[in-house]
């Protein structure tokens, strides 16, 4: 015996989920995020869905999402890898540096190499485009 409709149930329930997902506190996950596991959120954040559950004998209520984390990989020239991160920070020339003094074979780059090192890196385009080119 039914005692009530068991789609009114599913509604209010999503409906109660609803709320409480728009009431996140996003600075605060993005903040354990960082601590946890070292990343910060994009602006995509896909819900999917969410539900009460029971966790450790105590009810919790469960979210997923679906988010983009940044990945910057630094390897060397021998394919070594020297950082993987899912902290994307824009290099500053002193991290460049300190990379390159790390690999013996590369001196430092100063200010005024810059475009002496822009046009090496296009010199390097033009050899690695010309041997593919010569494959086909």
């Amino acid at each position: 015996m039914k005692l009530t409709n068991p789609d009114t149930i599913q509604e209010s329930e999503k409906e109660f989920i609803d709320t409480i997902n728009a009431e996140l506190d996003w600075e605060a996950i993005e903040k354990m995020l960082l601590e946890k596991h070292s990343f910060t959120l994009q602006e995509e954040i896909d819900y999917k869905d969410g539900d009460l559950v029971v966790y450790n004998n105590n009810i919790a209520y469960k979210f997923n999402f679906e988010i983009k984390v940044p990945l910057s990989v630094i390897f060397n020239r021998e394919g070594e890898c020297l950082e993987i991160s899912t902290i994307r920070d824009d290099f500053e020339e002193e991290d460049e540096n300190d990379l390159l003094q790390e690999d013996n074979s590369a001196p430092p780059i100063s200010p005024g190499q810059d475009d002496k090192v822009a046009r090496m890196a296009s010199n390097i385009a033009d050899k690695i485009l010309e041997i593919n080119q010569g494959d086909e």
